[in-house]
């Protein structure tokens, strides 16, 4: 990887104007989620756009993809018109919940890469400790605000530190949202999990849990892992 951008097999994000990089969780996420039957999806801060293109590439849907950050929508914006999705992808400059307020429709699927870093030390760079940390928009703020406008079969995506597990699921209760599935991630077969990524729905079914490793040790991915990224990664 550059400092400058990072190549997928269809598409490149640039990401030197981002304060959060092209990163693990992020291609996590876009990986894990299931698009099927989405038509509509708003992608929750999307920084240089990564997860949206993601998406796009999995899918047929229409997809608004915002952030709070001017330059991060410009990036972003600029990774989507140099893609083969160009057409379905639309950028918004727009704190989320203000967006959540005006918003006039719904959407089958939302998809989260949050800020995460609960009461941590900031660090210096204002732009990256917005992306990084939670002061302005919590959990339990993003998960409220997407339930305005997640439709009544619609799912919400979201990967967090393994932490933040009960935080979650006590907010999901509140919002009478219920867990469709989850996934808990390891980054190596010894080490308790790090991540979890979890799908959330109005509409109840039968929930599936599973875990993930990363990585057998550094550097060397695992099957699964390779399996899960593989329409993305080049080398993988």
């Amino acid at each position: 990887m550059s400092n400058t951008h990072f190549q997928f097999k269809q598409f490149t994000v640039k990401h030197d104007k981002c304060a959060m990089k092209v990163g693990t969780d992020g291609v996590l996420l876009g990986a894990w989620i299931q698009t099927r039957n989405s038509q509509n999806i708003l992608d929750v801060g999307t920084g240089s756009g990564l997860i949206a293109l993601m998406l796009a590439q999995k899918s047929k849907a229409l997809i608004d993809a915002i952030d709070v950050d001017g330059d991060a929508c410009l990036q972003a914006t600029e990774n989507a018109l140099a893609s083969p999705f160009s057409q379905r992808i639309n950028v918004y400059h727009e704190a989320f919940m203000q967006y959540s307020e005006h918003c006039k429709k719904t959407y089958d699927l939302i998809a989260s890469n949050p800020p995460f870093f609960i009461d941590s030390l900031k660090c210096p760079d204002m732009k990256r400790s917005t992306a990084r940390h939670s002061d302005a928009l919590t959990a339990t703020d993003l998960i409220k605000n997407c339930r305005h406008i997640l439709a009544p079969e619609g799912r919400l995506a979201l990967i967090l530190p393994y932490e933040q597990l009960g935080l979650i699921l006590e907010a999901a209760i509140d919002c009478k949202l219920y867990t469709c599935r989850r996934t808990d991630v390891c980054p190596h077969p010894d080490a308790t999990p790090k991540r979890f990524l979890i799908e959330l729905s109005p509409t109840y079914q039968v929930p599936t849990y599973d875990n993930l490793t990363i990585e057998y040790e550094h550097n060397q991915y695992t099957e699964e892992y390779k399996t899960l990224t593989r329409t993305f990664y080049l080398k993988m």
